[in-house]
Order: C-alpha cells, then structure tokens, then sequence
C-alpha cells in the first residue's frame, strides 16, 4: 500500500516542501525580526510582521526525542518503525519529525542528517538518521 501523502500546496507550508524537492532543508522565519516561525504562521508573534521567508538549513541536528511503535496502526506503515523528533543545528528552537524505519537504537542529544524521501512526483519529504548510521554504511 502507498504511503500517505501531505498537502504540499498549502500557502503556509508550500515553501517546506519545495525547499525539500531541491534536496534542502528549510524553516520560515521573519524577515523583519529573523526569529524563526515553525510551525510556520503567516505573521511573527515576536514582532508583528506578515513578512516571512524560507531559510535553507544544514543538514544536521540532535535528537530530541523519539517513540518507537510496534502496533500497526495503518497498512502503509509496517510495524516496528520509530518517529523521531529533532532540533536542526541552525534553528535549535524548531523540531522536524522524521520516520526511521525498525527500532533503532537512539539516544537523547544523537547527532542526527537528513536525507530525502521521494515519494511521488511532486512529493519530497525530509527525513532523519542517526548521522553515524551514513559512515558505518560507507565503511561496509
């Protein structure tokens, strides 16, 4: 069964999702006062500004946080997997939540990559790893 599939048009998170087409992460963020706005919103809190704009970030973050289920709740999904929450290295504040297949072993403060998921023509989602995870396969 296909995986299910965001809206990637929507005017608040259109930027997300194109950003991640062209393989970058990215996080809207005020471009009157720079403060970052995830979930993105269409004004800053902070300052009052309807000005936003998409800021491309490195690729790397920590762990935060991370639940691994082993109860099937949808046919796409096959059991075990992990989701995974992360504070991307230039935007601390912010969290990405990733889908890790199995049950790997994670640890709060994990260095953490992102790598891109196509899942069909028009939809790129950006997902996590543990980074060391990239070097160990590297060296096999």
């Amino acid at each position: 069964m296909a995986r299910l599939l965001p809206v990637v048009d929507d005017r608040d998170t259109a930027g997300f999702f194109a950003a991640a087409r062209r393989g970058e992460l990215a996080v809207q963020a005020c471009a009157s006062c720079g403060h970052v706005l995830h979930l993105p919103v269409a004004y800053c809190h902070w300052c009052g500004s309807w000005e936003g704009e998409w800021r491309t970030l490195a690729a790397t973050g920590r762990l935060y946080s991370w639940t691994t289920v082993e109860h099937q709740v949808h046919p796409s999904y096959p059991v075990p997997y992990t989701i995974v929450l992360v504070a991307p290295d230039d935007a601390p504040a912010a969290r990405f939540v990733g889908f890790v297949p199995g049950a790997p072993e994670l640890h709060e403060g994990q260095a953490m990559e992102v790598w891109f998921e196509t899942l069909d023509d028009n939809t790129v989602l950006p997902q996590w790893r543990p980074a060391d995870r990239s070097e160990r396969e590297a060296e096999s």
